[in-house]
């Protein structure tokens, strides 16, 4: 079956004028008469043309919460998916209407079966390094995946059995059962050099004759061949990438030569940047407050856009109190929403459920939680610590680097104070909540945190929010690890027909939202201080719905501030 085509809206191109200076010369003057002939002038020395001014370097900077992973095997957060998209090619590329065009893939087809995909790949393709790309690198970054089993692998786990080089432009992928996401999950495959992996393992390893499959060394570089390569990464201060003058790829006129992204989110020093024009883009994660005032600044605006990323309180179901599914649901009754609802950002979206309403496959008929102190007793009432609850605080953890978070923890202690529930706000780096999640033992009760899909159905967001595969990582905080919810997800993502594939997200909404494992505070509206002399396209209301890619930088535009 052949897959259909989708080619991107050339851009416009704009034409340069070039303003010829004509050169000048002096008139000839007539030798006045001599007796005899003067003596030949001495020599002098012609000053050469003026050299042409070099092209101003274009730069693009912006801010992020850290730490951030290059490694296309272990980073999935904001910031690795924001550089990722830049340093590395994948088969299929999304686009703003939610699905894909090819990429490296020129084309691609399906047996009858749904078991087995074969892509045709783009010839000519260069890694940074010079070689070629073939199809064996290709497997070798889905099998590296696979077994490596961090970071994004959970979109493949379970579905892909084998990645198998046909010949150098022709990959195969056998799957375990049918699946009707596998092609858009496909732009989660970022295709690495496996020669230049190889060349640089370290042994001995937990990979066996694979070593550390690369890791260490994958730490500060990147083996791709995307748009852009790294050229310095002092992992804790900032990534610096270039532009790669040799990718297949068409880069915006404007597109920045130069791409860093740099560790931090203070408010302060984001302020400071951008007065000095000194930064193009802050990060996502400013108060409200700071982006007004950068919204004053001179040559600055503020750009918003909604997006498939929800803002969760993850509650923990295996641990006293938040093991009682009536202290849960009395905490979700006396949560205010429109109160947290009013800290946000102008049209911001109350959450319903568990998936964003902008994103395929939502319910929008899921119930709702609403602030009703009443029923919130009723509940706590029935849970089996109602008469201890002074011997049972309740512990959230919210993200230090995202100081507008701390807000939402003061409002919920208020509102939790009101039923009786002590609770205690801890401010922990984005480092520690990833860690703290790793294992069951030492994750809090409540763990604040912003999930985005990571492609564009509800599958993708069920998936890595309430598997069993994806638990101990920073997207849950529940540890639910409900067999039957698993089989229901993994039914729901092998299921081919797309109306049948939503009906079974649906149930999936109605199951997930009676156990009541989180507060759904809301859907976030992306929001970033931007330098007016930036052509960003979620400016123009061009968005890719898929976390990292409004930071693809060859369809960026930096003009000279």
């Amino acid at each position: 079956m052949s897959a259909k085509r989708y080619l991107l809206t050339a851009l416009s191109i704009l034409v340069v004028l070039a303003m010829l200076l004509p050169g000048c010369a002096a008139p000839a003057t007539p030798a006045p008469p001599a007796e005899e002939s003067p003596a030949p002038p001495e020599a002098t020395a012609t000053t050469p043309p003026p050299e042409p001014a070099p092209a101003e370097e274009k730069v693009l900077r912006a801010t992020f919460a850290w730490p951030t992973y290059i490694d296309p095997a272990v980073g999935s957060d904001f910031s690795s998916c924001s550089s990722l998209v830049n340093l590395y090619d994948t088969l299929v590329f999304p686009t703003t209407e939610g699905g894909v065009e090819p990429w490296l893939a020129e084309d691609w087809d399906v047996s009858d079966d749904g078991l087995t995909w074969t892509f045709y790949l783009r010839e000519g393709v260069k890694f940074h390094n010079g070689s070629e790309l073939t199809a064996s690198d290709v497997a070798f970054s889905m099998n590296r995946m696979l077994e490596i089993g961090e970071g994004l692998a959970y979109v493949f786990l379970g579905t892909v059995e084998s990645a198998e080089a046909v010949d150098d432009n022709t990959v195969e992928f056998k799957l375990a059962q049918p699946s009707g996401l596998f092609l858009i999950s496909l732009i989660r495959l970022y295709v690495l050099d496996e020669q230049e992996v190889m060349d640089n393992i370290v042994t001995p390893g937990p990979y066996g004759d694979k070593g550390d499959y690369g890791k260490e060394y994958l730490l500060t570089h990147d083996a791709g061949s995307g748009p852009y390569m790294v050229t310095e990464f002092p992992l804790e201060e900032y990534l610096l990438m270039e532009k790669y003058s040799d990718w297949w790829g068409e880069f915006d006129e404007d597109a920045p030569d130069v791409v860093r992204f740099i560790a931090t989110t203070e408010a302060a020093t984001v302020r400071t940047m951008m007065s000095r024009q000194e930064l193009e883009i802050s990060d996502q994660w400013q108060t409200i407050e700071a982006l007004q005032a950068l919204d004053g600044l001179e040559g600055v605006g503020v750009v918003a856009f909604p997006t498939l990323t929800e803002f969760f309180y993850m509650v923990h179901t295996q641990k006293p109190p938040t093991d009682d599914i009536h202290f849960r649901r009395a905490m979700a009754y006396a949560f205010d929403y429109d109160a947290a609802v009013g800290l946000e950002w102008p049209g911001t979206p109350q959450s319903q459920g568990p998936v964003p309403a902008m994103c395929a496959g939502h319910n929008p008929d899921v119930f709702v939680f609403e602030r009703d102190l009443d029923k919130a007793a009723e509940e706590l009432a029935l849970s089996r610590y109602a008469d201890q609850l002074a011997q049972y605080p309740v512990d959230v953890h919210w993200c230090t680097e995202v100081p507008h978070e701390e807000k939402f923890a003061l409002l919920f202690q208020a509102n939790m104070a009101d039923i009786g529930i002590k609770v205690n706000i801890v401010s922990t780096p984005w480092m520690s909540m990833v860690e703290e999640g790793g294992s069951l033992e030492t994750s809090p009760h409540i763990q604040t945190t912003y999930v985005s899909a990571d492609f564009p159905e509800a599958g993708s967001l069920l998936k890595v929010r309430y598997h069993s595969d994806a638990a101990p990582t920073w997207s849950q905080n529940e540890w639910l690890l409900d067999e039957t919810l698993d089989a229901m997800i993994d039914d729901a993502l092998v299921t081919v027909d797309e109306e049948e594939r939503y009906a079974k997200y649906r149930d999936l909404q109605d199951y997930i939202v009676d156990l009541c494992p989180s507060i759904f505070l809301y859907d976030q509206v992306q929001k970033h201080a931007v330098g007016d002399y930036v052509d960003w396209p979620p400016a123009r209301g061009e968005v890719i719905p898929v976390m990292g890619y409004v930071f693809f930088a060859p369809r960026i535009g930096v003009t000279a501030p």
